[in-house]
C-alpha cells in the first residue's frame, strides 16, 4: 500500500513522525499502522473463502465436532477429521454415521466427493488454514472443570499449525480458557502473537440433539476473537456457510455467553421441580399450572418437571460459571441451589415410586420394575448424566429387581460393569411389572398399550396424556391414596423402623452415587413375608427373564482402554441387535460429545461389534448430574 492510500490525517502525522524519528523507526511505526488499519489475512481470506479453496480441520467428532465437519463439508470446503478414536474413525471412512441427524447417504457423498476425510494423526493439522476444537469439558471428580481435553488437542495442534491459521475453540468452558489455554500456549511454543502470525476465535457450539427445527446452519452462531483481526476472520468464515453469525466483543463474552444460556435452563427447570412436590401435596396437578401460565404472551417462558436433568450442557456448564465466579471471589448462589434441587429429583421419584407400590401392598425390595427409557431427552440415544441413571441405581439400592426398555439404547454398563440389554417393549413385558416407570418419553412407545397391561405406571414426563385408564399416576400431580393412606418408603405394615432406614438408604445414595451400596437390613419377619412373595412370584419372574435372556443374550466385548473423550452410551453387539431390537435405528449406539456439548471425542471401538466404554463416561464424570440439554 501507497503512502496516497492514506487520508489527509494520516498524511499529517505520517510528516510529524518523520520530522521526530529516524527513517528506520519511521517505516516501522508505519508498518505496525498499517496492519492495524489492514489486517493480513484479509485479502487472501476472502478469496479463499470466495472459491472453498480454504482447508478445514475439526479435532473431536462427536455431537458438535461431526455435524459441524460436516456442514463445511456440504458447503464446498474440504475437511479433515481428526479423533482419537480409531472405530469411529473406520466408521466415518466407511460412510456409517453413529450421530442421529446424519445419515449415511450424507457421509457417503461426502467422503466420494472428497469433501470429508478423517484421521487419528494431528498431522493433517499441517494443511489446514482453519482448525476447529470441538472436544469435551467434564467435571472432575471434585466437582470442578476439566479442561484437559481442550490442552490435548492444543498440544497435538501447535507442531503442526502453519503461520495464518485461524483456531476456533467451540468447547464449552469457563470465561478465559481461549485466552488461557488456547492462545498463550501457542503464542509461547511458536513465539507467534496472535492477531498478525495466527488468529484465535471462541465460538460456543448450540447444538440441541434430535432436534427436527434447529442446527448447525440456522441456529445463531456468537464468535469472539482475542484481537479485532481475529474477529474479522472467524466470522467471515462462519459466515461463509450459516446463516447468522453474532459477532462479540472478546472470547470471554462468548464463553460467559454460553454458560448463561444453560444457567438460564438449569434455574428455571429447578424452580419447576422444586414446586412439583409441593403441587403434589397441595392436590394441585403442577401440568394444569404450566399450561395455564404458558398462554400469557409475553414476560414468561414455560419449562417442565421431569425425572431430573441431563446431557452434556445443564448438569454441567452452570458449575462452570459458578466455578469460574469463585475464582474471582465471587458466589453464585442460585446455580449451587439449583444444581442442588435439580439433582434430587431422580430420589424423589423413586420415594414416590415405593409409595404408589406400598399402596397396592407390595414392599419396593422385590418389586419387579420397568424402566421406559434410559436417555436423557426424547427420540436420542445419548445417556449422558441422564436421570434414568440414577434412577435406576436408586431402584437397584433399595432391592428392586429393575429392567429397562429404550428403542434408542440398546444396552448400557451398570455400576459393577455388567452390561445390561434393553427389552423389547411389548404387552408381556408391561404384564410382568408390578410397576413402569416412564423415565424418557420416547415417541416409539405405546402409551396406550402401555396402559392397556400395566397394572401401574408412573409417568415422569405426563407422556400418558390423554391415554385411559386409572392406573396412571403423573408426576406433579395429586397424590392418590387409593388404599387409605400413603405409605412411606420401603414401609411395609408394622415395620416404620425399616422404612426410616431405607429413606435413608436412599438419601445417602442419591448423593454418593460412587461409593458402594450396602444391603438394607430388614427384620425376620419381613424377610420371612417376602420369601413367601417370592415363591409365589418366582415361575412367573423367572419364566420371563429366562425367555428374554434366550432372546437377547449378549456377546462378550472388550474395552479398548483408552480414555475417551465423549460421555456416551455403551456399545452393541450390531448385528444381534438389529436382530433382537428391530425398532433401533443406529447400527451401534453413536458416540456423545462431550459437549453440551455438546463437544468431542470418544470412546474407541475395540470390534466391529462392540462400541464399548468404561462405567464412569457413561454415567458422566461425576455421577450427579441429570437430565435434560
Amino acid at each position: 500500500m501507497s503512502e496516497n492510500s492514506l487520508n489527509p490525517e494520516e498524511k499529517r502525522q505520517d510528516e510529524k513522525e518523520k520530522q521526530a524519528q529516524t527513517p528506520g523507526e519511521h517505516r516501522g511505526r508505519k508498518q505496525q499502522r498499517l496492519k492495524q488499519l489492514y489486517p493480513k489475512p484479509q485479502h487472501t481470506t476472502l478469496q479463499c473463502i470466495h472459491d472453498r479453496s480454504l482447508k478445514a480441520v475439526v479435532i473431536g467428532l462427536g455431537y458438535v465436532g461431526l455435524p459441524m465437519a460436516v456442514e463445511m463439508a456440504q458447503s464446498g470446503y474440504q475437511v479433515h477429521g481428526i479423533d482419537i478414536d480409531a472405530g469411529k474413525v473406520a466408521k466415518l471412512r466407511a460412510g456409517h454415521s453413529y450421530i442421529i441427524g446424519i445419515e449415511d447417504e450424507v457421509l457417503q457423498t461426502l467422503l466420494e466427493a472428497n469433501l470429508l476425510t478423517a484421521g487419528t494423526d494431528y498431522a493433517a493439522v499441517a494443511g489446514a488454514d482453519v482448525i476447529v476444537i470441538c472436544v469435551p469439558t467434564p467435571l472432575t471428580d471434585k466437582h470442578q472443570p476439566d479442561i484437559s481435553y481442550i490442552s490435548s488437542a492444543v498440544g497435538g495442534m501447535t507442531p503442526y499449525l502453519q503461520q495464518g491459521s485461524l483456531v476456533i475453540l467451540e468447547s464449552t468452558t469457563y470465561p478465559g480458557t481461549t485466552e488461557e489455554h488456547v492462545k498463550q500456549p501457542v503464542e509461547a511454543a511458536r513465539g507467534w502473537t496472535a492477531g498478525e502470525h495466527f488468529y484465535v476465535c471462541y465460538s460456543p457450539e448450540r447444538v440441541d440433539p434430535g432436534s427436527v427445527h434447529y442446527g448447525v446452519k440456522n441456529t445463531p452462531k456468537i464468535i469472539g476473537g482475542s484481537t479485532p483481526a481475529c474477529l474479522s476472520y472467524g466470522t467471515q468464515f462462519y459466515g461463509s456457510f450459516l446463516n447468522e453469525v453474532v459477532p462479540v466483543s472478546s472470547t470471554t463474552v462468548a464463553e460467559t455467553a454460553k454458560l448463561f444460556e444453560n444457567t438460564f435452563r438449569s434455574v428455571n427447570i429447578a424452580l419447576v421441580n422444586e414446586l412439583t412436590p409441593a403441587c403434589e401435596q397441595m392436590g394441585v396437578d403442577i401440568w394444569e399450572v404450566l399450561q395455564a401460565a404458558a398462554t400469557k404472551p409475553f414476560g414468561y417462558m414455560p419449562f417442565y418437571p421431569g425425572p431430573g436433568i441431563g446431557g452434556h450442557c445443564i448438569p454441567i456448564d452452570p458449575i462452570y460459571l459458578s466455578w469460574a465466579a469463585n475464582r474471582q471471589g465471587s458466589e453464585l448462589r442460585f446455580i449451587e441451589l439449583a444444581d442442588a434441587t435439580n439433582r434430587q429429583m431422580p430420589e424423589h421419584v423413586v420415594q414416590r415410586a415405593a409409595a404408589l407400590l406400598e399402596q397396592r401392598g407390595h414392599s419396593i425390595r422385590g418389586a419387579r420394575v420397568v424402566l421406559a427409557g434410559m436417555a436423557y431427552k426424547k427420540d436420542i440415544d445419548d445417556l449422558r448424566e441422564s436421570p434414568a441413571l440414577d434412577v435406576f441405581r436408586l431402584l437397584s439400592a433399595a432391592g428392586a429387581d429393575v429392567v429397562f426398555t429404550d428403542p434408542m439404547v440398546p444396552v448400557f454398563r451398570q455400576d459393577d460393569g455388567s452390561m445390561l440389554q434393553s427389552r423389547p417393549a411389548s404387552p408381556e413385558l408391561w404384564t410382568w411389572a408390578d410397576l413402569v416407570i416412564i423415565t424418557t418419553d420416547h415417541s416409539a412407545f405405546d402409551y396406550q398399550e402401555m396402559a392397556d397391561h400395566a397394572p401401574l405406571i408412573f409417568d415422569t414426563r405426563n407422556a400418558t396424556a390423554g391415554c385411559r385408564g386409572n392406573n396412571i399416576v403423573v408426576l406433579g400431580q395429586p397424590e392418590r391414596h387409593d388404599h387409605g393412606r400413603a405409605h412411606s418408603f420401603g414401609q411395609e405394615k408394622g415395620t416404620e423402623g425399616d422404612a426410616d432406614a431405607q429413606s435413608e438408604h436412599l438419601k445417602h445414595a442419591g448423593h454418593e452415587k460412587h461409593v458402594e451400596y450396602e444391603e438394607v437390613v430388614e427384620d425376620a419377619e419381613l424377610a420371612e413375608t417376602e420369601h413367601v412373595e417370592h415363591e409365589e412370584q418366582g415361575m412367573e419372574k423367572e419364566e420371563f427373564q429366562d425367555t428374554e435372556h434366550e432372546a437377547s443374550g449378549s456377546k462378550g466385548h472388550s474395552n479398548s482402554g483408552q480414555t475417551t473423550r465423549e460421555k456416551d452410551s455403551a456399545g452393541a453387539d450390531v448385528k444381534g441387535q438389529n436382530e433382537r431390537y428391530p425398532g433401533t435405528k443406529r447400527e451401534s449406539v453413536p458416540s456423545g460429545e462431550g459437549a453440551e456439548n455438546e463437544n468431542g471425542e470418544s470412546h474407541g471401538i475395540q470390534d466391529d461389534a462392540w462400541a464399548d466404554q468404561d462405567v464412569k463416561n457413561v454415567h458422566g464424570k461425576t455421577g450427579d448430574g441429570y437430565g435434560e440439554s
